[in-house]
């Protein structure tokens, strides 16, 4: 064993008798741009995380260059030897143009703009089958000016199909993300596009805890009780109430305590990843500060005394400046 696997699941590995499982908590490389994937890989493990949320991207495992398949096999080895799970996001920014940010997404006027993200998702849905990864995520993206909402659903509707082919294939849950400002902004709207798909079984959700703070009606410990059944892959940061802007855990509205034991007590196995984009550039500082403030917060909730306050105000060691830009409809 390499002390980086021993590192990575001695806490999950010690429970106390009657204890349930401690929550697996991760962070994302869209957090850690600026290092090396294998340097991120080997940061986290050493940290004490028990996996990564890894963004298909340029920078780390790009799903568009040559030998993706024998690279892929290469990061699968490296994560089994620092002992790191592993789930697959593809929100990178400029992944299939240079000019478009996100774009083009499911929701593009041009079949076959749509056709390259399908056909990206259906890429990662192989990488996360040859990475052993949990899920893979996914979101629907903004609705193109000019185009109405009838319009829009009906090609989401129409695209994502043979991505869930695919992913029942390959045994691999699709994981779609509600984010603010896109067509699938909400819980309500995943349950639209579940319905509308005719409940496919490999249709799964991806819950962002920030996301809740910022515009869901329920507070987000409800969001999570009420997202249980369909919950494949969850993201974590703070966040304001109607601000969609990432912030680092304490610096934001989010009573974390009560979050996690809600989480806890779905029976949720995949990993809560901490997703930080806008914070890369003081990557290695904000996912040493993150493990232990998600700890300390779930050791609160487990507690029988009612002091799940302090732990939402806890203070975050100096970072530098304030996060001040609002990540708006379609940013991360």
């Amino acid at each position: 064993m390499s002390p980086h696997t021993h590192a990575s699941t001695t806490h999950t590995s010690i429970t106390r008798a009657g204890a349930a499982p401690s929550l697996r908590f991760g962070y994302g490389t869209n957090g850690l741009a600026d290092l090396r994937l294998d340097d991120a890989l080997a940061l986290l493990a050493d940290l004490g995380y028990d996996g990564v949320g890894l963004t298909l991207d340029h920078m780390h495992l790009d799903p568009l260059a040559p030998g993706l398949a024998a690279r892929t096999r290469r990061v699968a080895h490296r994560l089994d030897e620092l002992g790191l799970g592993v789930t697959v996001e593809t929100g990178a920014r400029y992944v299939l143009d240079p000019r478009r940010k996100h774009g083009p997404s499911l929701l593009d006027p041009d079949p076959g703009d749509r056709a390259r993200r399908a056909d990206l998702l259906v890429r990662a849905v192989r990488v996360a089958a040859d990475l052993g990864a949990h899920a893979v995520h996914c979101f629907s993206g903004v609705t193109p000016q000019g185009t109405d909402t009838d319009t829009a659903w009906k090609r989401l509707t129409e695209t994502v199909p043979p991505v869930l082919d695919a992913a029942a294939e390959a045994g691999i849950p699709l994981a779609v993300e509600p984010e603010p400002g896109h067509l699938l902004a909400t819980l309500a709207d995943f349950h639209h596009l579940r319905s509308a798909l005719g409940d496919p079984e490999p249709l799964g959700l991806t819950l962002d805890i920030g996301h809740c703070q910022c515009l869901e009606p329920l507070p987000p410990a409800d969001c999570v009780r009420a997202a249980a059944p369909w919950l494949r892959h969850v993201q974590i940061e703070d966040m304001r109430r109607g601000v969609h802007e990432h912030l680092p855990l304490g610096d934001g509205e989010i009573d974390f305590p009560p979050v996690l034991a809600a989480l806890a007590a779905t029976g949720y196995q995949g990993l809560t990843v901490v997703e930080l984009p806008r914070h890369s550039h003081a990557g290695p500082h904000f996912a040493a500060h993150s493990l232990p403030f998600l700890r300390h917060a779930e050791r609160t909730a487990a507690s029988p005394s009612p002091v799940s306050a302090p732990a939402r105000r806890q203070t975050a060691p100096p970072h530098g400046a304030d996060s001040t830009t609002h990540e708006g409809s379609s940013t991360r």
